[in-house]
């Protein structure tokens, strides 16, 4: 995501680095290419015109022209102006003890409020919640039934009538709620234009007999600023609560994401990241700025790999690692551990710095599959004592796995060099990554220990 603005600031960024030394006019220069790089991300004008501002009155002092590495400091100031711009992170939602809480989500048709709903209520669900989704989309034919069927893949239940108008179906769902001990309802209604009258008044009377306890606008962040203009006009109409970004995972620009907040005034809640129903998540603007900026996003990486990695089972590994023990059968492990994290594009991309280096680059998702066939494809013996795969063995396994005898042979001598590097290191590590045999945590470990070897034997010279 945001691929086309990150490249941008990147070259800008790296211009100001260039400078020998910054002034005011080098800055406002770098400043005006940031402001074109924002609108081109289809960011709103007024909201680029306050920013640029904004950093200039920050940047433009003795304290940055004189700083060690000003270049720095004015990535820094973009940094932190970028988390004001997106807002204060407020993921939360306001909980009613001992009662219903009711969320409703609103939007244009086409926005992607159904399957929203669904991924909601599935990340409420994973919280110890019980939702109920309600099928108040009476206008666009097949709504009810797309609903249904996600509720039965999330095994989450799915109120719906037939005949009435969406008020009284939303009236019936949190009377059914009650009765049925569900805590969370989540209304999904029908996508309209805030000029359609005769719908929003629908809606409206949906607000005042309903009461719902949080309104969530939801908008296509692909549409860049028609889905800011609506929801400053939906949030005139009802006074929003927040508003739900989906297809983050496709928008290249980001201007939706920089420029929603500032002009309504309401937080972004979640980000809709991929099409799977797990994929919504928390937005928390400090880590989207680091992520638009190129600096990667740890946290969120540390997350998705808790989601993933057995506690237990790393213990095992790390044993195994130590003692020297470490099979194909627990590199393949791990290759699948790090695929339900998510495309291995985006993983890499929240590793700080490696972001930009990747800039133009594709990541070859076949490459881990084939790793995966490949493996597969091996006698138990096999994967327990790779040395013994040579000759016929190989062409067995290149043949069965549908690759070919040099994907083997590069597969065993990748995991040769792995088992050398953690044993060169005294053994430390727990999790793997297909491209450097590490995740991060013990890649960093690894690198405190090389740089300290090293600090070492020029003592030693010295």
């Amino acid at each position: 995501m945001f691929e086309s603005i990150t490249g941008s600031l990147d070259t800008i960024f790296n211009k100001l680095r260039g400078k020998g030394r910054l002034t005011e006019e080098n800055i406002k220069e770098g400043l005006r290419e940031v402001r074109v790089a924002l609108l081109e991300a289809d960011t709103n004008y007024l909201v680029v015109k306050d920013f640029i501002q904004k950093v200039i009155d920050r940047a433009v002092g003795d304290e940055v022209i004189r700083s060690v590495a000003p270049g720095q400091q004015i990535v820094k100031i973009v940094h932190d102006e970028m988390i004001t711009l997106m807002g204060a992170g407020d993921s939360s939602i306001p909980y009613v003890d001992g009662d219903i809480t009711i969320l409703m989500l609103v939007g244009l048709q086409g926005s992607g409020k159904t399957t929203t709903s669904g991924k909601l209520a599935n990340l409420i669900a994973s919280k110890g919640r019980r939702p109920l989704l309600v099928a108040a989309d009476v206008q666009r034919p097949a709504a009810i039934e797309q609903l249904q069927v996600l509720g039965k893949q999330l095994n989450i239940p799915v109120f719906s009538e037939k005949g009435v108008t969406p008020v009284k179906i939303c009236r019936g769902a949190v009377t059914f709620a009650k009765a049925n001990n569900h805590d969370v309802v989540i209304l999904d209604t029908a996508g309209r234009l805030h000029i359609d009258e005769e719908l929003m008044l629908e809606l409206n009377e949906i607000n005042k007999k309903v009461k719902p306890t949080q309104i969530y606008f939801v908008c296509d962040s692909m549409t860049g600023q028609d889905a800011v203009n609506s929801a400053k006009e939906f949030n005139v109409q009802f006074g929003l609560d927040g508003v739900i970004l989906t297809k983050l995972d496709g928008d290249t620009r980001g201007g939706a994401a920089l420029s929603i907040k500032a002009v309504t005034g309401k937080p972004i809640k979640f980000v809709g990241v991929g099409e799977k129903l797990d994929k919504l998540e928390e937005f928390h603007p400090d880590r989207m700025a680091s992520r638009i900026l190129g600096m990667g996003d740890v946290v969120s990486l540390v997350e998705k790999a808790q989601k993933v990695i057995n506690e237990e089972d790393a213990a095992k590994l790390e044993k195994k690692i130590k003692d020297g023990s470490l099979s194909l059968d627990d590199f393949l492990n791990q290759l699948q551990q790090i695929r339900k994290m998510g495309p291995l594009k985006d993983i890499m991309g929240m590793i700080p710095g490696l972001g930009k280096k990747m800039k133009g680059m594709q990541v070859d998702e076949k490459q881990v599959q084939n790793a995966e066939a490949i493996i597969h494809s091996m006698t138990r013996e096999e994967r327990m004592q790779p040395d013994i795969v040579e000759g016929n063995r190989k062409n067995r396994i290149a043949s069965g796995s549908g690759t070919n005898v040099l994907d083997v042979s590069q597969l065993l001598k990748q995991f040769k060099q792995m088992k050398k590097m953690f044993k060169h290191f005294g053994g430390d590590g727990g999790n793997l990554m297909p491209s450097e045999g590490m995740l991060p945590n013990d890649a960093m470990k690894m690198n405190r220990k090389l740089r300290s070897k090293r600090k070492k034997v020029k003592r030693k010279k010295r």
